[in-house]
């Protein structure tokens, strides 16, 4: 039988709490560019490789179909992105960043994470952020 564990000592609750913590701040960091934290991913991770995939860029960040669709569009309305027909299989559709989001803005979003990152975590040692890492990863 398992024994019975308070909340406070929960895997689940605890992961939430931090999250929502992080999600908090990189929010509050993103929203002076007028995008919201997954926009903002989205787009770092078109500018690490340009010329994703929507399932690509799914599979990276871990989202459904459904959610990567949807901030696509809202990212082309916005002028972030254009849609591009692969030269090699015209059905499939290469995602690309516009002048508009050219890399010294692209560049500060990811300054924006790092920071986030770094006041989510500023209360760790180096060697307790490489095992929370590594711990978090194992888990996934």
């Amino acid at each position: 039988m398992t024994a019975q564990i308070t909340y406070n000592e929960c895997i689940v609750f605890l992961l939430a709490k931090a999250n929502q913590k992080a999600q908090k701040n990189l929010k509050k960091r993103m929203k002076s560019f007028g995008l919201t934290t997954v926009q903002g991913l989205i787009l770092g991770a078109i500018y690490e490789d340009n010329g994703l995939t929507a399932s690509e860029i799914g599979q990276r960040l871990v989202l459904d179909n459904a959610t990567v669709s949807g901030v696509l569009d809202r990212l082309i309305d916005g002028g972030w992105i254009t849609k591009k027909s692969d030269e090699n299989d015209r059905r499939v559709q290469r995602i690309l960043l516009t002048e508009q989001a050219n890399a010294s803005i692209v560049n500060e979003l990811i300054q924006v994470r790092s920071d986030a990152n770094e006041e989510t975590m500023n209360n760790l040692s180096l060697e307790e952020r490489v095992l929370l890492k590594r711990l978090l990863r194992d888990l996934e």
